[in-house]
Parts: structure tokens; C-alpha cells; sequence
């Protein structure tokens, strides 16, 4: 046999295809739930359901779609005939549990057909949608964006991670379909194949190839199909990441440097708010809740370069509505914040990175935050990102209250994030040090 025939032969056995199919699956990957894959020698569609779990041993018994590109949808079942009939409505359009994950709209013709994912899903995982992109975004404690789905014209892929949590609290398991046709211009015989096929099962998958002629047909003489299921099992419900099941994950505090001893070396201490001392004398041994912690400028690089998401101010920083801390970033080169206040107002990720900052003591704190913080005293901040802020938006104010207009043109709601982000140049190494000694 020709090298043409064997590759022909390969191709029609559409083996890769299987082991693909069947292949690990990854919890982080970006899984394909909907296809539309079309061109002159081949054909592949793939689609997806949710299984209830009590039904997977019958699923599995066929390699047949148990739910149809295009179903789902609500709908009502009439049982019976005559005066005992009875007619139900069930959200799915179907009496066995089995609904959509994905679904395809059409109007008859007169709008375009789309692709959208379940409600359900998107309001379980609070997924952002992103319009213009057609990507769904899902936050996490510190306020990171993390890709959960992408939808295109003829492809949807949803994270394994969400499908499998959402599965666990539902009790449902994924089901994963694939119909792909090979065609060859070569008959069965010229490559060695025979007409027929069968099923086979192997563990959770099931898949039926059948290789059949066409002669009819002027570009093809042969085809083979290849009709594939895969169940994808729930994660365990205290994997799901929902509050109620299973015990929350052991909140995780780092380690940051708060002196030297005599020999020069490096004295680092928990940011555990309850391993720490505080004025009622818990743990006296251990360092103080409020003892201050030394960055380098460059901390707050992160924040100020993603504006839209951090706002800096004078002596707090925050993540939209997710978390903030108090900061002495009063100073000219560096960064204080309280031993304590980093292990609790800070998600571990954040703390990790104030950590690749973190340096020993340098003078004192600032004169502002020293009367802010512990003498309570209302002390406006000398420093010139803040005062030019401060009085940016008072000029507005005033001009508008004075003049009933703003000299300034104001700023729109997409270009707010440029003044959050004003800040000083960086500083000179030889300059000095104000703050408290």
C-alpha cells in the first residue's frame, strides 16, 4: 500500500481523533463544549448536556446524543390521550433531567442564530461578560480576573474547573458529544478497510465508528463516522467552592520582615492577627499588631498601572468593593503599612507581592499617618500626587458652583482611571529621607 493509501487509511480509522477525545482533561483548560467544524473532507460537530448522576449508567449504553444542538429549550409534554391526558411544563422541554449547558437560538430566519451559555451557570459563577469580546471573566477574592468561557461564531469553550464545581452541587455529570465524517476520494477496498463498524466502551466514553461507500457522490467514494459520548464526573461538593460544604481552606498569612537583629540578619514575623501581640497583652511574646512594616515604592506600581481596578489615595489602598488596606505613602521612597493590617486586609496573593518589596526598617513613618493613625488627629498629606487631586477636583467643584460650568472639561467615566493613576516621578537613590525616627 501506497504511503497516499495509508495516510488515507489512518485518517478514515480517525484514531488521534478517539485519543484526543478520550484524553486527560486538564481542571484549568478551556474546554470545547460546542463546535461547528465543516470543510470538503470532513465534518465534526461537538455538543454538550448535563447528565443527572442516576442516569449515566443508561447514557453510556449507546453512543447517540442524548440531547440535540437546538433542545433544551422549555417546553410542555402532553401524557395520554383523551379525558385521563395530562399536559406538564418542564423548563428543559423533558421528563429525564437531562438540560442544556449550551444553547442555540434561532428565529426561524429572521434573526441571525447565536450561541449562548445557561443562566444558571453564568449567575452560579457571577460571570462577567465581557460584550465586545464575547469572554466570560470570573473574579476571585483578590480581585483577579480569571477566563471561564469564550464564545465564538462556530466555538464555545468553558473552563473544566466552573462546568465540574457547577456539576457537584447540582449532582450532574458533564456530557461531552462528538460527530465527526472523514470522506476520501478512495474506496474501502483501495485502502483496506471494510464496510461496517461497531460501539465500544471504555470507562466513562462511548463511541461507535462505522465506515460506509458513497458512490453516488462525484468528490468522495468512501466515508467513515465516528459518533463519540464522554461523561465528565462532578467534583466532590467540598471541592465546589460553594460556603456549606466541606470545611474553608486555612486562611494562609506570610512572613515579612520587621528588623535586624545585631549580626545584620533579616527578623521576619507572622502577619497572623492572632498571633500577634496587641494592647490587651494576647501573645506577649510575639510582635505587635501595629508594628510598622517597610516597602519600597514600587510596591504600589501594580496598582497605579491597573487604575481602573486600585485606587491609591492618600493613606489607603483598595480594590473596588473587594478589599483595602490603610498605607503610609506619605513618604518619599518608601511604603509603610502595619504588620497586622497586611495579614488581614490583604488576600494571601497581594501578600506575596508586598513581600517581594518588603525591606528592613528605614527612619520612621510619616508625621501625616503617625496623626492620622495613632493620635486620631485629622492631618491633611503633604504630598504632591494627593494635593494635585485633591485640588483638581476642587477646582471643578468650585468653578461649577461659581460660574455654573467647569473650567476643566470633565473627565468621562472611561477616563476616570487616568487621575486615579497620577503619581510622582520615581525617587532619586540620593535622596533624603523625611518621617519619624
Amino acid at each position: 500500500m501506497s504511503q497516499e493509501l495509508a495516510r488515507e487509511k489512518e485518517r478514515l480509522l480517525q484514531a488521534q481523533r478517539i485519543a484526543a477525545f478520550s484524553a486527560n482533561l486538564p481542571l484549568h483548560d478551556l474546554l470545547t463544549v460546542y463546535l461547528k467544524d465543516d470543510k470538503d473532507e470532513r465534518r465534526r460537530s461537538m455538543s454538550c448536556a448535563l447528565i443527572p448522576n442516576a442516569r449515566v449508567e443508561k447514557s453510556l449504553s449507546r453512543p447517540e446524543w442524548d440531547l440535540m444542538i437546538g433542545s433544551g429549550g422549555p417546553g410542555v409534554i402532553q401524557f395520554g390521550a383523551g379525558e385521563g391526558s395530562r399536559t406538564e411544563y418542564f423548563r428543559h422541554g423533558n421528563d429525564d433531567g437531562i438540560e442544556p449547558l449550551i444553547l442555540w437560538r434561532t428565529f426561524d430566519g429572521l434573526w441571525d442564530p447565536y450561541v449562548e451559555i445557561s443562566e444558571e451557570f453564568r449567575l452560579f459563577h457571577n460571570l462577567f461578560h465581557d460584550k465586545k469580546t464575547d469572554r466570560f471573566y470570573k473574579l476571585d477574592d483578590a480581585g483577579n480576573e480569571h477566563l471561564v468561557a469564550t464564545i465564538e461564531s462556530k466555538c464555545v469553550k468553558i473552563r473544566l474547573l466552573e462546568i465540574r464545581q457547577f456539576c457537584a452541587v447540582r449532582e450532574l455529570h458533564l456530557a461531552i458529544y462528538m460527530d465527526s465524517v472523514e470522506r476520501s476520494q478512495y474506496s474501502l477496498s483501495d485502502v483496506g478497510l471494510a464496510e461496517g463498524g461497531g460501539n465500544h466502551i471504555e470507562a466513562l466514553t462511548v463511541y461507535g465508528l462505522h465506515n460506509g461507500e458513497v458512490p453516488d457522490m462525484r468528490d468522495a467514494k468512501a466515508f467513515s463516522r465516528l459518533l463519540a459520548k464522554r461523561l465528565v464526573p462532578p467534583l466532590p461538593k467540598e471541592k465546589s467552592g460553594v460556603w456549606g460544604y466541606g470545611e474553608p481552606e486555612p486562611a494562609r498569612f506570610v512572613d515579612f520582615v520587621i528588623d535586624l537583629d545585631q549580626d545584620g540578619n533579616e527578623v521576619t514575623s507572622t502577619s497572623s492577627e492572632e498571633e500577634l501581640n496587641n494592647y490587651f497583652g494576647r501573645n506577649p511574646e510575639r510582635p505587635h499588631y501595629l508594628t510598622p512594616v517597610f516597602f519600597r515604592k514600587a510596591v504600589l506600581d501594580k496598582y497605579y498601572q491597573q487604575s481602573g481596578k486600585y485606587t491609591v489615595g492618600p493613606g489607603y489602598l483598595r480594590c473596588a468593593g473587594l478589599w483595602g488596606m490603610s498605607l503610609d505613602n506619605h513618604l518619599d521612597d518608601y511604603v509603610v503599612g502595619w504588620l497586622g493590617d497586611l495579614g488581614r486586609d490583604l488576600p494571601y496573593q497581594e501578600q506575596l507581592h508586598w513581600r517581594s518589596f518588603n525591606v528592613p526598617p528605614a527612619g520612621g513613618m510619616s508625621q501625616t499617618f503617625f496623626r492620622q493613625q495613632i493620635l486620631s488627629e485629622w492631618a491633611d498629606t503633604e504630598h504632591p500626587e494627593h494635593l494635585f487631586k485633591h485640588e483638581y477636583s476642587a477646582l471643578a467643584n468650585d468653578t461649577q458652583k461659581r460660574l455654573g460650568w467647569q473650567i476643566l472639561l470633565p473627565l468621562t467615566s472611561e477616563d476616570q482611571h487616568y487621575l486615579r493613576g497620577v503619581r510622582p516621578p520615581p525617587p532619586s537613590p540620593c535622596r533624603g529621607q523625611k518621617g519619624l525616627g
